[in-house]
């Protein structure tokens, strides 16, 4: 493995017409930095350098995968080749292998490195990584005498029958790190571009003698993205992945094609998903639990045997307990819900925490918000919330403690009491219809219905 990586994240996308840094669109509810980065950490490399130009945004994504991570700015963008430069005053001297990721290329495989690992090993000096394309487009292609890679030429450089080639440059690089930042100081200009390109190695290499060689991978591992057409193209790759990665760990899903997951759910084997399910970042699902169909997910732990949905929402600090039950139409945020606790009609359960085998009965609301701060609800154990309840928070309600349907609770609940919060109901004869006369004739129709 190598022993030095760096990252190629400058540049801002403007083919794909947005202000944010290209390397910051998602893929999987993640930045496409991140997943490069993940990448990075499976080969443990003794550094990680990432090169932005983008400013703090950048760095700041960088950073919060790894703190560890090295940054060097490249603040005037002149090529691939100048990058690799920016950052040599970390890696000077240190020896080892370097391998170079572009930081737009995030489905690489730790198998692929270990082949460019196995080809340095076995002699070659500096090794590209290319893939056979379909489509070859605007890639740079690789040109090669056998297993020899002779050199990589840029799309707007090359000539006819270049472009005609099939196998392109995927923008991996492996080599001795003095033998990488030589090659790449020796880069020239003389390109349409006017820039220094990391793909002239190859040349320069073979005009010293240097065993240069090239790996391949499948094409999908390949796809650079540089439009919003490639990014959508991108975030298929990732959901097929993510979906036959599930299937092989025991995961049941009825409809694998409408089943969304984010880079980093966690779902363990014995699982049923149900279709439409949207699983945002930062989900755990643990064995035995059901996913029901149209529920989105994001932010949350599910236990052992918990079942939720359809139609519900799990928010950010939602977790549940063992054998739990969220039902249809019911949205929980930043709660605590315990083991076999239920609510499962219509409702909303916000900053709160839920003893176990309590339940909560349609239309209950935590009144978590006073327009200015959030405020918990507490609920203990074998509690049973009636229908229509308000719990205006701050409040407490205590084990086997239950409310009255349609009560506005605002205050503590002792244990074992029942509260009844409710106006007493009085009736006034015919002052419906009297009242609705009123009304609607006030509106010009004179209409009573």
């Amino acid at each position: 493995m190598p022993t030095h990586l760096i990252v190629l994240a400058a540049g801002a996308g403007t083919r794909m017409l947005s202000d944010r840094p290209k390397v910051l669109h998602e893929i999987g509810g993640a930045p496409i930095l991140a997943h490069v980065l993940a990448s990075a950490e499976a080969l443990d490399g003794e550094r990680v350098l990432v090169v932005g130009g983008d400013g703090d945004a950048v760095r700041q994504e960088a950073l919060k995968a790894d703190g560890k991570i090295r940054i060097a700015e490249q603040s005037e963008q002149r090529g691939t080749a100048h990058a690799v430069m920016v950052a040599a005053p970390e890696l000077d001297g240190k020896g080892g292998d370097t391998l170079v990721l572009l930081g737009d290329t995030p489905f690489i495989r730790p198998d692929t490195i270990s082949a460019m690992g196995k080809a340095r090993a076995d002699g070659a000096e500096v090794v590209f990584l290319g893939f056979e394309a379909s489509d070859p487009g605007r890639y740079g292609r690789i040109v090669r005498d056998g297993a020899t890679l002779e050199k990589v030429v840029e799309w707007k450089d090359a000539d006819e029958a270049t472009r005609a080639m099939t196998l392109c440059n995927a923008g991996l690089v492996l080599a001795e790190t003095g033998t990488l930042l030589r090659l790449a100081a020796a880069a020239g200009r003389d390109n349409s571009a006017g820039e220094h390109y990391l793909t002239d190695i190859a040349a320069l290499g073979r005009n010293e003698g240097l065993d240069v060689r090239v790996v391949t991978c499948a094409e999908e591992e390949a796809l650079g993205i540089n439009t919003c057409a490639d990014l959508a193209r991108a975030e298929s790759v990732f959901q097929e992945r993510a979906r036959a990665t599930a299937i092989e760990s025991g995961v049941t899903l009825r409809s694998p094609d409408t089943v969304h997951f984010a880079f980093d759910t966690r779902i363990d084997r014995n699982v049923v998903v149900e279709p439409n399910v949207v699983f945002g970042p930062g989900v755990v699902i643990e064995s035995g639990a059901c996913i029901r169909a149209f529920s989105h997910l994001e932010g949350c732990r599910v236990g052992r045997n918990a079942v939720v949905g359809p139609h519900a929402r799990l928010r950010p600090g939602t977790e549940l307990g063992d054998n739990a039950r969220i039902g249809n139409f019911v949205e929980v945020k930043n709660a605590q819900i315990g083991e076999g606790a239920q609510a499962k009609h219509l409702s909303y359960i916000g900053d709160a925490s839920i003893g176990r085998a309590t339940n909560v009965g349609a239309g209950t609301i935590t009144c978590n918000f006073d327009g200015a701060s959030k405020h918990r609800t507490e609920i203990g154990e074998r509690a049973f919330i009636g229908a229509g309840t308000m719990l205006i928070a701050p409040v407490k309600v205590g084990d086997e403690a239950m409310t009255a349907t349609g009560s506005v609770i605002t205050r503590n609940i002792p244990d074992g009491d029942l509260a009844i919060a409710r106006g007493k109901q009085s009736n006034r004869p015919g002052f419906a219809r009297k009242l609705l006369a009123r009304l609607r004739a006030s509106k010009g129709t004179g209409k009573v219905e």
